[in-house]
């Protein structure tokens, strides 16, 4: 069995309900204020340590009591090894606006992540092994980022690209990334294909050996540098809050590839994990428990 290891960022979620979004020069009341811990690697490294694997988790903070706060909410989660470089930056924050209908928009502040150097990301990546499963998502500058896939490749890992936020050039990473999970907004913006399956191949001609478009309640569709294309449907569910649900969708995924289970199991119950989230408001709140993973595994495995 291998590990799952994230490198990413880690910093607090302010999330706000609104009934909707504001129109330019616009001030708009909300309600339902919130506040935990979160940020895409921190939310990933959570959701794959919950399943039982052995997760490492390395993020940058700041040093500040906000920082102190994040490592607080990890040092209870089980991850098999916590390091998080204190940065001479305010910790990072993200505001997300949840609509009526669960959908969301996030706008985050990242001076920790975009300072975790280069030798930081190969100090990080030097961990990995075959068997392991090595994620990475779009906080980090390009620079680190290529860096610990290039190495994480080279040591013979599984290498997953979640390349949100997009705010540099993700086709030049593509070539060591064995998966990359992007939603659908996401696909288009990269390979400028509206139509999701037609995305997913442009992105395995760019590098990747699997792409999986997520689509929300439609699910996602899953293509492969063999030319296998493939829909999954998502399960059916009252969504509350969509915030965090492609968080817990990498994590769980991330974590079955990491125990052997085959892509069809991953992807399924990655989605059924996803789909608990999407039931609850916040993102690091509506993570799956760890006995509701037990529970889900099982469930899926046995059918």
């Amino acid at each position: 069995m291998g590990r799952v290891l994230v490198l990413g960022n880690a910093g607090l979620d302010l999330t706000l309900q609104l009934p909707r979004m504001p129109v330019e020069g616009e001030t708009l009341l909300g309600d339902s204020v919130d506040s935990a811990p979160g940020g895409k690697g921190l939310n990933q490294a959570v959701a794959a340590a919950r399943t039982g694997i052995q997760t490492i988790f390395h993020a940058p903070i700041g040093r500040d009591a906000q920082g102190q706060e994040i490592t607080s909410a990890l040092t209870v989660e089980g991850l098999a090894e916590l390091e998080l470089h204190r940065m001479p930056y305010p910790s990072d924050y993200s505001l997300l606006m949840v609509l009526p209908d669960g959908e969301n928009s996030i706008v985050s502040a990242g001076s920790c992540a975009a300072a975790l150097t280069v030798e930081m990301a190969e100090i990080f990546a030097a961990k990995a092994s075959p068997g392991d499963v090595v994620m990475l998502q779009g906080n980090l500058t390009q620079a680190s980022t290529l860096a610990a896939l290039d190495i994480a490749s080279a040591r013979g890992a599984i290498t997953l690209l979640n390349p949100a936020p997009l705010w540099w050039n993700v086709e030049a990473l593509l070539f060591a990334c064995d998966i990359i999970v992007v939603n659908r907004g996401e696909a288009e913006a990269i390979t400028n294909h509206s139509e999701p399956a037609e995305a997913a191949a442009v992105l395995c001609k760019l590098g990747a050996s699997l792409a999986i478009v997520t689509l929300g309640a439609g699910g996602c569709v899953a293509f492969d540098s063999e030319g296998t294309s493939r829909h999954y449907p998502a399960p059916h569910v009252n969504a509350i809050d969509t915030t965090g649900c492609g968080d817990t969708f990498c994590g769980v995924f991330a974590a079955m590839l990491a125990m052997g289970r085959s892509r069809e199991t991953a992807i399924n119950l990655a989605q059924s994990a996803a789909a608990l989230t999407a039931q609850r408001l916040g993102a690091f709140t509506a993570l799956p428990s760890h006995d509701e993973l037990d529970a889900l595994i099982a469930r899926i495995q046995g059918r």
